[in-house]
């Protein structure tokens, strides 16, 4: 186990390697060394996922309840890692689907100021014009490949009269639309999700999206990781929920 100094130093390390040389914080003197230990020298060293999916599930936590200082040093960050405008934005976006869309117009406009700071003009996306039985049928197949026998239970089944009063819209644009945007792929929004709804304080949805992680090949390591990045940016209960939520799925 390593020393306090040890994580101290390799935390300060990995600090300058995201967010380059820093400079003095009088806000945060009296804490300065242990966001240095704990979540740069100990979770963002942790083995078993590579830094770029690190920061897509920090971006994810920090997108569902907006921290505007925070987001803004991550999404530099993100760039830093080689993390191109429109794959930060579909982190930003994928997250509004658990947030909901008052989060994405603050998280969005946070990364329009970086983005325009840099002289980097906002990525042009195509407009979606499927009509909404295209997006029923799109939505009904990603369901399926994600979920499989889970894609029908709880608030998703078909014959609740109650919940189905605003589950086909779910279907239809956060599937339908949502995950199947351009510009992040399936494993990343997986990703996205389980932080964004660990963040989220809903350990059933993320043992849900955690189940639906491995049927798209992620590995339980790395679904375990999406969970602990999370820790320092939206608290360690809901982290630590979520991993009680999944242990009988990842044993």
């Amino acid at each position: 186990m390593p020393t306090r100094d040890a994580l101290r130093q390799r935390g300060e390390a990995m600090q300058s390697k995201l967010f380059g040389v820093a400079t003095a914080d009088p806000a945060i003197a009296t804490i300065e060394r242990l966001i240095a230990e704990l979540p740069f020298g100990a979770i963002w060293y942790r083995s078993g996922m590579a830094l770029p999916d690190r920061m897509t599930c920090t971006l994810a936590a920090l997108g569902i309840n907006p921290r505007p200082r925070s987001l803004r040093r991550h999404i530099v960050a993100a760039m830093t890692l080689g993390m191109g405008p429109r794959t930060i934005q579909e982190v930003l976006i994928q997250s509004a689907l658990w947030a909901g869309f008052a989060a994405a117009e603050e998280s969005l406009a946070i990364a329009a100021e970086v983005f325009a700071d840099r002289g980097i003009g906002l990525p042009s996306v195509p407009p979606d014009d499927a009509s909404m039985a295209d997006l029923m049928s799109r939505g009904t197949d990603i369901v399926q490949a994600l979920h499989g026998e889970m894609a029908t239970e709880g608030y998703a089944a078909p014959d609740n009269p109650v919940t189905s009063a605003l589950y086909p819209l779910v279907i239809q644009f956060g599937y339908g639309s949502i995950w199947s945007r351009p510009g992040l792929d399936q494993r990343s929004r997986t990703l996205v999700s389980i932080a964004g709804l660990t963040a989220m304080r809903l350990p059933y949805q993320a043992r849900k999206f955690g189940a639906a992680a491995l049927r798209v090949g992620i590995s339980k390591t790395e679904v375990i990781e999406a969970i602990v990045q999370t820790a320092p940016y939206s608290g360690f209960p809901p982290a630590l929920n979520a991993l009680e939520a999944l242990s009988d799925v990842l044993k």
